[in-house]
């Protein structure tokens, strides 16, 4: 079965109504998902856990029966090196972590909202190169309708 890695913004946009086609296009990608091994780390809920009450206990219920994948220090030291080559900027660091850790764990595909820097061409091509540099599996890095 192939493993999927769901990012915080898509878990997130589960609730958010601002957008609604977002929000239609990510309750779509929800009953593809059931195909796959779905998986998200503990950063994914370190991030969830800084939302609202009102929506937390919506979101944190909708990643029961993922796995949960660790942060450890090789996906620190990979996303470090993300930064450092430039795929990644040094600020926005827990993007580059969450690609680290779908990587470190032969995730085939990281399905994510977040377009400023994760679903674009620029960072699925460094990403890829890095990757093949040290003959990690590629990971697919696209939104939710791509699925």
């Amino acid at each position: 079965m192939t493993r999927i890695y769901l990012d915080t913004s898509v878990i997130s946009a589960l609730y958010d109504e601002r957008t609604p086609e977002r929000l239609a296009q990510t309750r779509q990608a929800w009953t593809t998902i059931v195909g796959y091994e779905v998986c998200i780390s503990d950063l994914v809920l370190n991030e969830l856990s800084h939302t609202s009450d009102e929506i937390k206990e919506g979101l944190l219920k909708s990643t029961s029966g993922f796995t949960v994948l660790e942060t450890n220090k090789d996906a620190f030291a990979l996303a470090s090196e993300y930064v450092a080559l430039g795929v990644f900027p040094e600020k926005y660091f827990d993007d580059a972590l969450h690609v680290a850790i779908a990587t470190l764990n032969n995730i085939g595909i990281l399905l994510s909202w977040n377009f400023a820097h994760l679903v674009k061409v620029k960072t699925r091509r460094m990403v890829a190169f890095v990757n093949a540099g040290k003959n990690f599996l590629p990971v697919e890095i696209i939104s939710p309708p791509e699925l």
